[in-house]
């Protein structure tokens, strides 16, 4: 069972779950955000994905987590995205051990994973704010710099800081959970194509395959990305 909801914190959604009998393999998407999680005693950071990754959990198994959205997440971890791309980075690793444990024998693992957030919190980069805003409205990286006041390069160089990648790639990420979304409702594939902005069908069979890493009729019939 997967639960998620608005956290106390901007940009920031509180989920937990606990792994059904037979839940299977899930897959993972990349979403453009980093999550802070609690795993029966443990916690790490699942850093920024470029693709998909596969979840087979055990039954029962329990996770609290917060995930950090419009580029929130450095902030709080104290370092840039980029360092986390692809990575499941154990906690103790980043913070001082005493608060990580802390965390990790908490009876509410949720609530301390969210009083942690809070001590270190730091304001939303409104840029990277509007970065996401513009990512998931499919406008071009050079608008969302001139309405920033950067040159693309400089906007590059702090998305990547605080996502992981670029406006870019971000972008196609959206897209595809977009796309991804639709075809898991029961749209047809060409329609899903032209409703999230590919430029055909085959294009978007491209994007699929390159960020989930299976065909987009294989992907819908697989467990929805949860941990």
């Amino acid at each position: 069972m997967y639960t998620e909801w608005p956290s106390s914190l901007p940009h920031v959604v509180a989920w937990r779950s606990i792994a059904a009998p037979h839940t299977g393999t899930g897959r993972i998407l990349p979403d453009g955000c980093l999550d802070l999680i609690w795993h029966e005693g443990s916690v790490f950071v699942a850093g920024p994905d470029t693709t998909a990754q596969l979840s087979a959990p055990t039954p029962g198994d329990r996770h609290h987590a917060l995930r950090f959205g419009a580029g929130t997440g450095p902030g709080v971890l104290g370092v840039p995205a980029s360092e986390l791309v692809d990575r499941h980075v154990p906690l103790d690793q980043i913070w001082p051990a005493t608060e990580v444990r802390r965390i990790a024998e908490a009876d509410d693992p949720g609530a301390a994973l969210e009083a942690a957030a809070r001590e270190r919190w730091q304001p939303p980069d409104p840029v990277m704010v509007a970065v996401a805003e513009g990512a998931r409205a499919d406008r071009p990286v050079s608008e969302i710099a001139a309405g920033a006041g950067l040159g693309e390069r400089q906007l590059r160089r702090r998305s990547v800081a605080a996502y992981g990648y670029g406006p870019k790639t971000l972008n196609r990420i959206f897209r595809m959970r977009r796309a991804v979304a639709l075809a898991r409702a029961g749209r047809a594939f060409a329609a899903v194509a032209a409703d999230s902005g590919y430029a055909d069908q085959a294009h978007l069979a491209r994007e699929v395959r390159d960020l989930a890493g299976v065909p987009l009729g294989e992907l819908v019939t697989q467990v929805a990305d949860a941990a």
